[in-house]
């Protein structure tokens, strides 16, 4: 079922293009193609930055906090995972180099805990799979 969005809704422009617009904004303005309709044309977004922006209905979807949450929880993780990963080449690269992203791994895995609770482990980040044999059988 169709539900348009209303004013004080959170929303996100579906193809951003500019830093702002990657940004949750809040509906402040609702404009339906006739009065008589719950089909909306076009919706006025205020972004953090203060912005206030018109889009076609098209082009904005319905977002929350905890899609926000959810985005960052998968981004830390992927940061996360890269960043081991070169710090394993870093190692037998430079020292120096080694010891840098080390203490960056850190620090990620230190920030993704405190500020939102997620238990990333810098050697296993994401829950790995079974290693299958070729008898079919899980390690």
């Amino acid at each position: 079922m169709y539900r348009s969005l209303e004013y004080g809704d959170t929303a996100r422009v579906i193809n951003p293009a500019d830093p702002v617009e990657y940004r949750l904004g809040t509906v402040t303005d609702v404009c339906y193609s006739t009065p008589h309709t719950t089909y909306a044309r076009h919706y006025t977004l205020r972004f953090p930055t203060g912005d206030q922006r018109t889009y076609p209905a098209a082009n904005v979807r319905r977002a929350t906090r905890a899609d926000d949450r959810a985005a960052l929880e998968a981004a830390l993780t992927a940061a996360c995972v890269a960043v081991r990963e070169a710090c394993r080449i870093a190692h037998d690269y430079d020292p120096d180099l080694s010891t840098g992203t080390a203490s960056l791994l850190r620090r990620l895995v230190d920030l993704a805990t405190l500020r939102l609770g997620l238990t990333l482990g810098p050697a296993h980040p994401t829950p790995t799979e079974p290693i299958r044999h070729q008898d079919g059988g899980d390690q």
